[in-house]
């Protein structure tokens, strides 16, 4: 720490002193008070008193020990009435004993480094009358349990903070718990925070430590017996050091703890008729080696009264001159101190005749300044209180019990209107507590526990396969829903078809090192992905710390915060892969947009092309729905739902209504046109209900758009669906149907046959699909998903196949691929004839993230509250294979 560079200049009494002693206390008192900032070093002052003279100890001991309030810590010995055996280890322990003691209007000092080689140096070690028994093993044991002892009189963490409380009943139960065990690591030294004290004992420099190894083999050098053969000069140095090392902590000033800023007075030590030679002398003399051999500042201050000057300065100012002695010895410091010089730390004094004679009155009395006031004792616990209250506050906004930071796996996540938002790859956090929701909290189970098979794959194989980690981003939070409704299908078939994926590919031959492997983080983005945007910046930080990162699948609804997240994930550069959206032109906001289900353009087409060559039938109503605080504006979906529907009608549209619940239409019944539900699935209950008041005579043709399949794929949902309709619906993957994969792999389709064998699997999804004799039907999202995340595999397997044609034994350098590089190399094998996916093949035209001529169907159902009945394809547009476009017909 930096010295202050000026100096107030008090002058205590001045009345009450005669000759230069007024200058001496005043020195003494601004040298004594420890500056508000920085640290200044402090001489050894040496007071020469010719015979005759006053006592001038008698009016230090008063000056520096009979204040009131707050004193300055300081020991005094007089060396003349001590027994003549004293040497400085006596001094050392008098002096401990002392400035230990809680008498100072202050926390008492503590202790740690010194006491230790105290004890060290009185043990006596002989092998015991057991033959096994050692001196290091008598050491071993009795060092453990000093160390016990001293656990309980002295904590090894000090400070008055809730913290330091807190670690010293850690550091107790640690040390009761396990003594043994937390001894041998604190005595290594290895284990950080861990046994400091030892550490300090072998990074000193006196008795060369390093020549011991390890600390037990010093501290036997420190024993009775073996301490014969070692220097005493360099014994008593490494005592002094450690006491001086005790100082030094105990003042140190640490922002985190106000208690060490109330020590604002440094410690004195007055020596008594000290004699040249002898053990004072010895001290004072040590003093100076020590500071200029360890190149450390102190915060004692040695004021030694002797008979003689020193012989290491021989010639004394007056005392008179006592502060500008000082001066001139601050100006001098650094040099000497380098050149290591005798007397470079001390400041010699000649006391007159007349200086410090005892006066009557009160005699002048140096008080400790009082601390700042935010170091006083009731701050911590204040800081403390607000702290917990502010932490309680602030945790009760961003966190919940199901929803809440976590040390397993990659896991972000803060609430957010009272949603969980953020990401996670680990079973420590599952979104979705709700009631009814088991099966989408299962998928995410079954994904994580993927994850780690993955992770143990990849390591087995020497990291040799490709790896690649894919985000599903989508709403997995926000719905209201009854205790017995599933109301996340399909953000659950999402998932199952990235489970499937990850499933496949975990099923490859532990040989086969161009065989991918996929790690899938789940990231929540609220309701109607109200919270994308928060999300989005999660995962920019989630890519930047994973290179293994390379795509997003999933976003579920187009809206125009739908929009605002692919432009950020645009910006961050992660390519998306959206299997269920379909609002026309959503491409414009990403350049790495990739959709996998038709535009709405497409299905506006299949609706009315199927109404005019099937139903043979021109005039449609159309009614819309936005969902729950929405607007058209808002809802991208709907909008160019809407707006494609418009264009392909034309006039034969003879209305176009917005339906709102509570709505009735009783004006529909009997309607022979096409009568057409284009809004949110949300909704379409309630307008089945409006339309029951029509009795036996209903619209004649009840058509829904795609979004009323999520509606279809919930059994819950269907078996009370209100009366007996006819519902005939858009399916964005008529060709994943149980009926349609069995087809599939009995001609051999591998990319459909090969999907019918995962999800039939026993270890996969929950219940397994299309099992013999019925079973549960796949879902159409599953195999859009399965489509979505296999085009982002085989496009990586293809560029490590290029980048390892040489060695493909190698392992595999994750930042050897970007997620742009792959976004391209699912272009670059796209052009050669679209993706093969089990949903229809997949062809994307020039610039454009849209596929073309991307099959879509509509699917019957008689009623809709038959759960059990399959539904059955009645019309499709868009090739199933490669072949080209066949246009839109009968299925």
């Amino acid at each position: 720490m930096r010295e202050p560079t000026t100096r107030p200049r008090p002058r205590p009494n001045r009345d009450k002193l005669p000759g230069g002693g007024a200058e001496l206390l005043s020195l003494l008192a601004w040298l004594l008070r420890r500056p508000r900032r920085g640290d200044r070093r402090l001489p050894l002052l040496w007071l020469v008193r010719p015979a005759g003279a006053g006592d001038a100890a008698a009016v230090l001991r008063r000056f520096v020990g009979q204040g009131t309030g707050r004193r300055v810590p300081h020991v005094v010995l007089d060396l003349a009435a001590r027994p003549e055996t004293d040497d400085v280890a006596a001094v050392l322990r008098e002096l401990h004993r002392q400035l230990c003691l809680e008498a100072f209007g202050a926390a008492r000092l503590r202790f740690r480094h010194y006491p230790l080689a105290d004890w060290l140096m009185h043990q006596t070690l002989a092998v015991g009358a057991d033959p096994g028994d050692s001196g290091r093993a008598a050491l071993v044991r009795r060092l453990r349990d000093w160390r016990g002892r001293r656990s309980t009189e002295e904590p090894q963490v000090g400070g008055e903070s809730g913290l330091g409380t807190a670690l010293q009943v850690l550091l107790w139960l640690l040390r009761r718990a396990v003594p043994s065990a937390v001894f041998r690591i604190a005595v290594s030294g290895r284990v950080p925070v861990v046994g400091r004290q030892y550490r300090w004992f072998m990074r000193q420099q006196y008795l060369a430590p390093r020549q011991s190894v390890t600390f037990l083999g010093f501290a036997e050098r420190l024993t009775a017996g073996w301490r014969d053969g070692e220097q005493p000069a360099q014994v008593e140095k490494l005592l002094l050091h450690a006491f001086l090392e005790d100082l030094r902590q105990a003042y140190r000033r640490r922002f985190w703890r106000p208690g060490d800023w109330r020590r604002t007075a440094y410690p004195v030590l007055l020596l008594d008729r000290v004699t040249v030679g002898g053990v004072g002398h010895t001290l004072v003399r040590l003093l100076n080696d020590v500071r200029n051999e360890t190149g450390r500042n102190d915060p004692l201050l040695v004021v030694a009264v002797a008979a003689d000057p020193p012989p290491e300065l021989p010639a004394a100012r007056p005392l008179r001159e006592a502060e500008q002695a000082y001066e001139e010895w601050t100006e001098a410091l650094p040099e000497t101190r380098r050149l290591r010089r005798v007397a470079a730390w001390l400041v010699v004094l000649r006391l007159g005749g007349g200086d410090l004679l005892p006066q009557p009155g009160v005699p002048p009395a140096l008080v400790a300044p009082d601390p700042p006031w935010w170091s006083r004792r009731f701050l911590p616990a204040a800081v403390a209180v607000t702290l917990l209250l502010g932490l309680g506050a602030w945790a009760n906004g961003r966190w919940a019990p199901d929803c809440h930071p976590t040390l397993s796996g990659r896991v972000k996540v803060q609430v957010v209107d009272g949603e969980c938002v953020g990401y996670s790859d680990s079973a420590a956090q599952v979104f979705n507590s709700d009631p009814g929701q088991d099966r989408l909290r299962a998928v995410q189970r079954r994904i994580f526990a993927q994850n780690r098979a993955a992770e143990e794959v990849w390591r087995r194989s020497d990291r040799r396969r490709p790896y690649l980690t894919l985000v599903y981003l989508g709403t997995l939070t926000g719905n209201r829903t009854r205790a017995d409704e599933e109301s996340y299908v399909s953000e659950r078939e999402e998932l199952e078809g990235m489970a499937t994926a990850q499933y496949a590919l975990l099923k490859e031959s532990a040989g086969a090192d161009g065989a991918a492997l996929l790690h899938i983080v789940v990231a929540n983005a609220g309701r109607q992905m109200r919270h994308a945007g928060r999300a989005v910046t999660m995962l920019e930080e989630l890519a930047g710390d994973d290179p293994t990162l390379l795509g997003v699948v999933g976003l579920v609804e187009s809206r125009t915060t739908t929009a605002a997240a692919l432009r950020e994930l645009n910006r961050v550069g992660l390519p998306v892969l959206a299997p269920n959206l379909s609002a026309d032109r959503m491409d414009e906001n990403s350049s790495l947009y990739l959709q996998i289900s038709a535009p709405n353009r497409d299905q506006a087409r299949l609706i009315e092309t199927y109404a005019r060559q099937v139903l043979r039938v021109g005039e449609a109503h159309v009614y819309y729905t936005t969902g729950e605080d929405s607007s058209l504006a808002e809802d991208l979906y709907v909008s160019t739902l809407v707006d494609g529907l418009r264009e392909r009608f034309g006039g034969r549209l003879t209305r176009l209504d917005e339906w709102r619940t509570g709505r009735r239409l009783t004006v529909e019944c009997g309607y022979p046109g096409v009568l057409l539900f284009a809004g949110r699935w949300s909704e379409f209950d309630g307008f089945l209900r409006a339309l029951k008041e029509c009795g036996s005579d209903p619209p004649r043709h009840l058509l829904a758009d795609d979004s009323v399949n999520r509606y279809m794929a919930n059994p819950g949902l269907r078996a009370s669906a209100p009366g007996n309709l006819p519902v005939t619906y858009v399916s964005k993957a008529a060709l994943a149907t149980c009926a349609a994969l069995r087809a599939a792999q009995a001609r051999r389709d591998d990319a459909r046959g090969s999907f019918l064998t995962w999800v039939r699997a026993d270890d996969l999804l929950d219940p397994p699909r299309c099992r013999e004799g019925g079973g549960t039907a796949v879902g159409e999202r599953v195999s859009l998903a399965y489509d979505a995340s296999m085009m982002m595999v085989r496009a990586l397997e293809s560029l490590a196949a290029r980048l390892r044609h040489a060695d493909t034994g190698r392992r595999w350098e994750p930042r050897s691929v970007n997620p742009v590089g792959v976004h391209a190399e699912v272009l670059r094998q796209n052009a050669a004839g679209g993706y093969p996916g089990v949903g229809g093949v997949i062809r994307y035209g020039p610039d454009s993230g849209e596929p073309v001529a991307k099959r879509i169907a509509l699917l019957t159902v008689a009623r809709v509250p038959d759960v059990d009945a399959e539904p059955v394809e009645v019309f499709h547009c868009g090739a199933a294979d490669g072949a080209p476009d066949p246009g839109c017909r009968p299925g």
